[in-house]
């Protein structure tokens, strides 16, 4: 993504959620965030809950924290990036549950109110998909926090990345769906091709433009793998 590639809905804080794990979240992130830095803006990146990570001498570090941060030109300590830091590269609700760590919406919000001060813009990665659970289910069966419910914190209006593949016409209508039903704004999409064998791209890209409710603001140009 250039800066001459920037859709007017992209030069906005954004809250990048995906249809799913492993769609190029972190990937088209990173580089909205250049993008929007090379245009002369002033942004800070966040991951607010990330499971994943290795232990360094400065703590635990997760690699699309790192990723997010090095593509940002306001610097900001890991810990106000990266608030929710857990060791297991699993569903963060199971990382958090093995941990003991509590996962409260509040504390995130508190932490990106500072970044914001700091910031003209916030580009926000989501872990995993919209109502993926984050934190554990409380005694009384209450179930615990989902990403839903710190986008719905943030109050961001919301960047969709829809891994194109196999399954994904139904994940980002449902999706969508959701992120509405949220009273969130959504922002528009990105077509993020991921299977390198599929032979539907096109057509799902086309398809997917026919039917969601908001724009599609960029397809990533070849297919990004996870990790890419």
């Amino acid at each position: 993504m250039t800066p001459a590639e920037l859709h007017p809905a992209l030069r906005q804080s954004l809250f990048v959620a995906g249809t799913d794990t492993g769609v190029g979240k972190t990937w088209v992130a990173t580089r909205l965030i250049a993008a929007l830095a090379a245009a002369g803006h002033r942004v800070a990146a966040m991951k607010p809950v990330a499971a994943g990570a290795e232990m360094t001498s400065h703590g635990l570090r997760n690699d699309d924290a790192l990723e997010l941060m090095g593509a940002a030109n306001v610097r900001l300590p890991y810990e106000l990036v990266n608030p929710v830091c857990l060791a297991r590269a699993t569903a963060p609700h199971l990382a958090a549950e093995e941990t003991g760590t509590r996962i409260d919406p509040d504390m995130i919000a508190a932490a990106f109110a500072q970044i914001r001060q700091r910031s003209e813009l916030v580009i926000v990665e989501g872990a995993g998909g919209w109502l993926a659970p984050i934190g554990p289910a409380a005694a009384d069966g209450e179930t615990g926090p989902t990403m839903e419910d710190v986008a719905r914190r943030l109050g961001l209006p919301v960047l969709l990345v829809v891994g194109i593949r196999l399954g994904a016409i139904s994940h980002a209508l449902l999706t969508a769906a959701a992120i509405r039903r949220a009273g969130l704004p959504l922002a528009g999409w990105v077509a993020n091709p991921v299977d390198p064998g599929f032979a539907d791209t096109a057509l799902y890209v086309d398809s997917l433009r026919r039917r969601m409710p908001c724009a599609l603001l960029w397809t990533a140009p070849q297919v990004i793998l996870p990790g890419q």
